[in-house]
């Protein structure tokens, strides 16, 4: 920010913390540079002093000082925070493009319109947080970050990330152990601990030089340096009384204590600075307008004026920057609404309900808090805000608000519509799922003829599914209420689209056709005509072997149009419809997008959805260590999140990697598991997808019979209709049947491809249709034509393993037939470096030897011999080799175990074996290769 460090100029006005603030200067010292901290500590150990010395000093500098103080009460609204971050910024703002001005216009409640995307908002903060930097350096500082409200936690946590290179400073401060809605992974972290008793005698005698000696020692005693404390207790202790020592007790609680330190001084405060505070917490924005115009609006003749006593008290101060009321410490404002009673606070929230009429959801949310008795009128006005809310994927938010709704409603259905809808949110979307289930319950005891209703229906699903993963029941539930609603079948009622996508994933666990003919029924009743993304999805899934140009042409066009979409509900549903097409490629960025809000604290939900699609189209398109990477996110956040029943999708994707990898033992421990836990629901079509890893890990491992029998289980030698798996798994069919001589079956699997519409569904089943077309040819120039008119298919090549799998099977074709070294020695060559690439150690094993076999030679992967490993990877393959767990190593390089694990996927094909038992034997001779 300058040459002269505002941390060095702030540290001489604090008392012992001279270390602490060097400390800090550490990471944001540099100047242009930028960087971010978070500094936490337990209450009343002078996190706030630390940032007040901070935030004057940089002002006195020339730097623009943006102040935030998180608000308990304002949790629930959304850009709450942000909004205090950005409003001195709103001449910036209307500089910026047009499209990040309307999202902040939107999202800071400046202007009205379509709720915006999340990440726009977040893309537009820091653009405006940049142009303002251009200006003059820029520091952001929260107060509080665990009280700011979700959206805007995952808002401040993305800028933090994007700092480099740019002239912006945050930091922000947090209780230690507290929780909050900001991910604070991968930010450096600096904990502030008490003060020291040479500092802490210094700060009492600072203050209080007239404190008797036994009264000092003892509230030296008690504080343990905790800077509030210091300051705090010797008031509570009047010099003149001896007796008032025993009221310090050897160890404060600090928490409790001084809290009601601080109520003990609101209540000292006239009755309209009290007054003027509760509005002021309640409000937590800060601005003097609207505390000023609340203040009007009271019954009693109050005004700014009357703040001056709890200034003079040093409880609050006026920020010269933004001339906004700032409360000198976090506690006070829970003092202060702990010194009011229920009456004053509902008063205060009534009269900003009239102050703040322009902005809906904040006067919905103070009207249900000023409302005691059932009030149909600010029931709705909630209940709108709420959806408002869910528009712009604040679930939590949107809870909130539709269960205060619930409250306020006078009769029972309507109390249990807004519970029910309240449980599909938290079900559906945030994976709270324990109090979805409380209030289903309490939604069934209001109105229990609403327990039909498809909300209620859809939220029991889901928990059902992630209790036992009963799909039958499930299906029995949903399919009742579908029938007995009074949508009316009506494509515009929201509840019954999202109840029959939700029935689109019960027929494609369970894989029947007598579900899917229910599906079929229930959306040709749908007028005035069924969503195209549900009847296109019920087509691919259902009947994917017989899909028509005009299905694939609507099909297309939703994909295309993926890319705008801003709904992340929705990009998982096109996500779904592409896994069966191949397309996931196409849905790769919305997908991306979808998952940074996930990880940033969006629903557990969306984010489960697009890292399933994430995987798998990085399985295809030959980028595996990220398929493992995604497949291990997928499966903690399952068991994070308590969405269990997902967990087999990350299995299968995983399980798919391992096996390619000729990882065989993983691969079975992986179908196994899938296998184990579908098996005794009845659920074929996971079932189906375990015996694909099963054949595929055969295969990999030579065991052509094993293959067999595991790709026969899904479909016998011609019969592919109605199987999503069969119409994935002819190719690995074909090739182990004709391995263990049963060409006849390996034909007739073949015919029955070639006379469904499988080919038309993707490059790459196009390209595996003619390549098994070739591998059962037994003309060798018709078998050669296949061969190569499936190699040179356009978008072939965006599924490497597949291609070389062909390419594999063209050359030792080629072989067989006699033709020249040079012949085969090209598709060979070129599947044996994708091979290496892939790390696809059983499939180079054979390429190797066929090309040994022409006489031509072995080309060594990229590098020459085996790849070397990095610094980090062969620690961490030494201790694999030692017999340390992926969790162990985890510990010692302060990584997760899935990054543990995804290291091992990259190091078993440097150094050419397949499992970690091989790990010792083949460092111990890479070694020896070296010496030697």
């Amino acid at each position: 920010m300058s040459s002269r460090d505002p941390l060095h100029t702030a540290a001489d006005a604090l008392i012992g913390r001279d270390q602490d603030l060097e400390r800090i200067s550490a990471f944001l010292a540099r100047p242009y540079s930028g960087g971010a901290l978070l500094m936490s500590g337990e209450p009343g150990v002078g996190k706030t002093v630390l940032l007040d010395a901070l935030a004057e000093s940089a002002a006195d500098i020339g730097a623009r000082v943006l102040r935030v103080a998180g608000v308990q009460f304002e949790a629930d609204i959304s850009y709450a925070a942000l909004n205090q971050a950005l409003l001195p910024l709103t001449g910036t703002i209307e500089d910026l493009g047009s499209t990040h001005r309307e999202a902040l216009h939107i999202a800071l409640g400046l202007g009205a319109g379509q709720p915006p995307e999340r990440l726009v908002v977040f893309n537009a903060a820091l653009a405006a947080l940049r142009a303002a930097a251009t200006e003059q350096p820029v520091l952001i500082v929260v107060d509080d970050l665990p009280w700011v409200d979700r959206v805007s936690a995952a808002v401040f946590g993305f800028i933090a990330r994007r700092l480099s290179g740019t002239r912006i400073r945050f930091i922000a401060t947090m209780r230690s152990g507290a929780g909050g809605f900001f991910e604070s992974g991968g930010l450096p972290t600096y904990e502030l601990p008490p003060l020291d008793a040479e500092s802490a005698g210094h700060l009492v005698d600072s203050r209080f030089p007239r404190l008797g000696r036994q009264i000092r020692r003892r509230v030296l005693n008690a504080a343990q340096g905790n800077p509030l404390a210091l300051l705090e207790l010797p008031n509570a202790l009047p010099a003149d009384r001896p007796a008032a020592l025993e009221a310090v007790p050897t160890v404060l609680p600090l928490g409790q204590r001084l809290q009601s330190l601080y109520v003990s001084r609101i209540r000292n405060l006239p009755q309209n600075t009290q007054n003027l505070l509760l509005l002021a917490t309640l409000d937590g924005s800060g601005d003097l307008g609207v505390l000023h115009a609340s203040a009007r609006a009271m019954e009693h003749d109050a005004g700014l004026e009357d703040l001056v006593p709890a200034e003079q008290d040093q409880l609050v101060h006026v920020d010269r920057g933004t001339r906004h009321l700032v409360f000198r410490h976090p506690l006070i404002r829970s003092a202060v609404v702990e010194a009011s009673t229920s009456s004053s606070r509902r008063a205060a929230h009534s009269v900003l309900a009239r102050v703040l009429s322009h902005r809906p959801e904040s006067r919905a949310w103070h009207l249900g808090e000023a409302t005691l008795e059932p009030d149909e009128q600010v029931a709705a006005l909630l209940e709108e805000a709420a959806h408002s809310i869910a528009g712009r994927g604040d679930a939590v938010a949107a809870i909130a608000s539709l269960t205060r709704a619930a409250d306020l409603s006078p009769l029972g259905l309507d109390r249990a519509r807004r519970l029910a809808e309240a449980a599909y949110l938290g079900a559906e979307a945030t994976g709270a799922l324990h109090s979805a289930s409380e209030l289903l319950e309490n939604a069934r005891q209001a109105a229990p003829e609403h327990s039909t209703s498809l909300r209620f229906a859809a939220a029991t699903v889901q928990l059902l599914l992630n209790s036992d993963g009963d799909v039958s029941t499930s299906h029995r539930i949903l399919v009742g209420a579908i029938e007995e609603g009074t949508h009316g079948y009506d494509a515009d009622n929201a509840a019954l689209i999202d109840a029959l996508h939700l029935l689109s994933l019960l027929c494609i666990y369970e894989g029947t056709q007598e579900l899917w003919g229910c599906f079929r029924t229930f959306l040709s009743r749908v007028r005035p005509e069924p969503p195209a993304l549900l009847d296109v999805l019920g087509q691919l899934y259902a009947d994917p072997a017989h899909v028509g140009p005009a299905t694939l042409r609507r099909l297309d066009r939703i994909v295309g149009d993926a890319v705008r979409e801003s709904d992340p509900a929705r990009i998982v549903r096109i996500g779904t419809v592409a896994v069966p097409s191949d397309r996931l490629a196409a849905v790769r960025e919305p997908s991306l997008r979808v998952l940074r809000q996930g990880r940033t604290g969006g629903p557990a939900r969306r984010h489960l959805g697009v890292l399933l699609h994430l995987a798998l189209g990085a399985y295809h398109a030959g980028n595996w260590s990220e398929a493992a990477e995604l497949s291990d996110e997928g499966l903690g956040l399952c068991e994070e999140s308590g969405y269990s029943f997902f967990a087999w999708y990350f299995q299968y994707s995983k399980g798919l990697v391992a096996a390619s990898r000729g990882d065989v033992d993983t691969a079975h421990t992986l179908a196994d598991r899938m296998y184990d836990w579908a098996a005794p629901r009845g659920l074929r079509a996971i079932i189906d997808y375990a015996e694909q890893v099963r054949a595929l890990a055969h295969l990999a491992a030579g065991d052509h019979e094993e293959s067999f029998r595991h790709a026969v289980t899904v479909g016998a030698a011609g019969e592919l209709a109605h199987s999503q798996v069969a119409c994935r798994l002819f190719f690995d069919f074909v090739e182990s049947a004709l391995r263990c001589d049963r060409g006849q079956e390996a034909a007739e699997h073949v015919g029955a491809v070639r006379a469904s519409s499988v080919e038309a569904l993707s490059p790459r089943l196009a390209l595996l249709a003619r390549g098994a077309a070739a591998l059962v040819e037994q003309d060798d120039d018709t078998a050669a034509r296949l061969f190569e008119e499936a190699v040179s298919l356009p978008g072939a090549a965006a599924f490497p393993f597949d291609r070389a799998r062909v390419q594999l099977a063209q050359g030792e074709r080629l072989r067989r037939a006699g033709a020249a070294a040079t012949a085969c020695e090209e598709p060979l060559s070129s599947a044996l470096h994708t091979f290496q690439r892939l790390g696809a150690l059983p499939w180079s094993t054979r390429a190797e030897d066929e090309l040994r076999a022409v006489g031509s030679p072995v080309p060594q992967p990229d590098g020459g011999g085996t790849a070397d490993l990095t610094p980090r990877e062969r620690e961490i393959a030494e201790l694999a080799a030692s017999g340390l767990s992926n969790k162990q190593i985890a510990e010692r390089f302060l990584i997760s175990h899935r990054t543990v694990g995804a290291h091992l996927y990259q190091i078993y094909p440097k150094l050419g074996i397949t499992s970690r038992g091989g790990l010792r034997d083949a460092l111990s001779a890479q070694d020896g290769g070296r010496s030697g």
